[in-house]
């Protein structure tokens, strides 16, 4: 069975921009929920966190899209280490160094007793995830950063030289099967480490399949369109139902999102109001700065500390100032660290 990317199927979506606005707006409101009690926000934001989920699929279809794309190319391991290594790392890079640099602000005070602990040499080889320990809350979002980059070491190597797809698929279906698996038995043998990396492959893994679905079934864009609608009716509904508050829900939810995603790209370039919305305008804004605005966030909640204290006695609207100052000033923080930093970097991907 070839594997190859189906004519329909552009290499630009913009679609999934607007996808990724959706992820890190949910993560942000959900960091600010205890400040949204009482107003209709707060139910939709303390389901924020299934934004990393999205994140998970978004990058399982993207970065296997890649691979399965070069596969047959020179220079594959060296290209794509190289492209991942300028996307991640810069902004990464940047992150711990000011955390650690004002460490008494964003950390702790006492930096060499910091140093000394397994967090250090955890960040520096993407493994903190792994590290039992409770997480500076400046640099926890790092813990999914880290899953993805051991994804990428481990799966790069796969895609290159495991021929056959149905080997591939095996195994994500394998990966699929084990991350509920596991959650169901975390509270016995997983040592309260609950961002472990395998019980959260599901996102990352159906996202791959997806990709590989795409590359090997020669399905029409319609119908690929209708499977995309029905599996994100199927996973949002068994996320409602029978999976909430199980092992399963994060499943169902990447399930969903998967459909969605499917949904999205199938539909590409149509003139709906719900294309449109994810090709242009704030969700698309939010997507191209997503990275930076998800690695900073909490840093600028940290140093806007101060807004909160002042804002504090003045009930429902003090706490609406607070998550508008928020919001405000981590897009600035964001864009900028885009425009002026992350995109002038991305240019040397020229080179790989």
């Amino acid at each position: 069975m070839p594997i190859q990317r189906p004519n329909w199927l552009p290499k630009i979506l913009p679609e999934l921009d607007g996808l990724r606005g959706l992820a890190v707006l949910g993560v942000l409101f959900y960091h600010c929920g205890p400040l949204l009690e009482g107003t209709w926000l707060h139910g939709p934001a303390e389901w924020g966190w299934a934004g990393v989920n999205l994140f998970f699929v978004l990058s399982g279809f993207l970065i296997t899209s890649i691979l399965l794309d070069s596969r047959q190319k020179p220079r594959y391991f060296r290209n794509f280490y190289g492209r991942r290594a300028l996307r991640i790392w810069p902004v990464y890079i940047f992150v711990l160094a000011i955390c650690y640099w004002q460490s008494g602000w964003f950390i702790d005070p006492k930096v060499p007793n910091l140093i000394r602990t397994p967090f250090w040499p955890g960040y520096i080889f993407f493994v903190q995830n792994l590290v039992a320990g409770v997480m500076p809350s400046s640099i926890g979002p790092t813990w999914s950063l880290a899953i993805e980059q051991q994804y990428y070491l481990l799966w790069a190597p796969l895609v290159r030289y495991l021929r056959r797809p149905w080997m591939l698929a095996a195994l994500l279906v394998a990966a699929l099967v084990c991350s509920p698996l596991v959650r169901h038995l975390n509270p016995h043998w997983m040592w309260g480490l609950h961002n472990h990396t395998l019980i959260k492959l599901d996102g990352i893994a159906l996202g791959s399949l997806l990709a590989l679905g795409l590359y090997t079934l020669r399905l029409s864009q319609r119908i690929w369109l209708w499977i995309g609608l029905g599996v994100f009716v199927l996973g949002m509904a068994a996320a409602a139902t029978v999976a909430g508050g199980t092992s399963l829900l994060d499943t169902a939810l990447a399930l969903g999102f998967a459909g969605a995603a499917l949904a999205s790209m199938a539909s590409t370039g149509a003139r709906n109001p719900v294309a449109a919305a994810l090709r242009h305008g704030p969700l698309a804004f939010y997507g191209r700065i997503s990275y930076g605005l998800y690695m900073t966030h909490i840093m600028v909640f940290i140093c806007f500390g101060w807004f909160n204290i002042w804002m504090n006695g003045h009930g429902m609207a003090g706490n609406l100032a607070v998550v508008a100052v928020r919001l405000v000033t981590t897009t600035a923080v964001a864009a900028g660290l885009w425009y002026g930093f992350e995109s002038q970097v991305l240019k040397l991907k020229r080179y790989f």
